[in-house]
């Protein structure tokens, strides 16, 4: 399989001199087009700086990094922010919505940084609205909304630019076990029916489990590598 994400050797360090920490020391990994990884770890395993990495949210100290081939230090600019857009959907523990402007403003927000017309953007936003089954939430405040809407409408917001990877970053932290179990249901859903690949970064072995394979990481170096049964 054709491989979307591939590290060489990436290393991330904090500081210098006797303050450096040293998040990440050469990691090597691949992950194939429509997979569902899990990276685990413990708080301070180095996890979640993989993720930035591997998002182009933060580049690496030393080493490679290749984004369905293109070498990610030649990226620059709005070369990278267009890629980052076109090819990437996020969803964190956090929501990140803006809580005072409509679900709908929020889910268009991806196609207003792409420059989409404001009629394709709504048509494609109340789209993703109704395949998450909240069409009917377009008109309310982000503030209104339940934990488990709002990480509907952060899915919402990551599926609008017909992404090829989703990002997940603790994506089901701030919610009860039935609310999440929901969240988790829909995740896997549109890995399996959408060819969307999953990257999901988490302590949370069960939600973990799900994921087609699993990279462990401890203090910056990955400890293990799983493949579901």
């Amino acid at each position: 399989m054709t491989s979307v994400l591939s590290t060489r050797n990436l290393t991330k360090q904090y500081g210098s001199g006797s303050a450096r920490f040293d998040a990440l020391k050469g990691v090597t990994i691949d992950i194939a087009d429509g997979e569902s990884v899990a990276i685990v770890g413990k708080s301070g395993s180095g996890k979640s700086t993989l993720m930035h990495i591997l998002a182009l949210l933060d580049s690496p100290t030393s080493g490679e990094l290749a984004v369905d081939g293109t070498d990610a230090a030649k990226l620059r600019g709005a070369r990278l922010n267009s890629l980052r857009n076109r090819t990437f959907g996020f969803v964190f523990q956090q929501f990140f919505l803006t809580p005072n402007t409509t679900v709908l403003d929020n889910v268009m927000l991806p196609l207003k940084i792409a420059k989409v017309g404001s009629r394709e953007r709504k048509r494609r936003a109340l789209e993703a609205l109704e395949q998450l089954e909240l069409a009917d939430k377009a008109k309310s405040k982000a503030t209104d909304l339940s934990g488990g809407q709002k990480q509907r409408v952060v899915i919402a917001r990551a599926l609008v630019n017909n992404p090829r990877i989703i990002f997940a970053d603790e994506p089901t932290g701030n919610l009860d076990s039935a609310t999440g179990a929901v969240v988790e249901d829909l995740l896997f859903r549109l890995n399996k029916e959408n060819g969307i690949t999953l990257v999901i970064v988490t302590h949370d072995e069960e939600l973990a489990a799900r994921a087609s394979r699993r990279i462990y990481l401890k203090d910056g170096l990955i400890v293990d590598g799983e493949v579901a049964a």
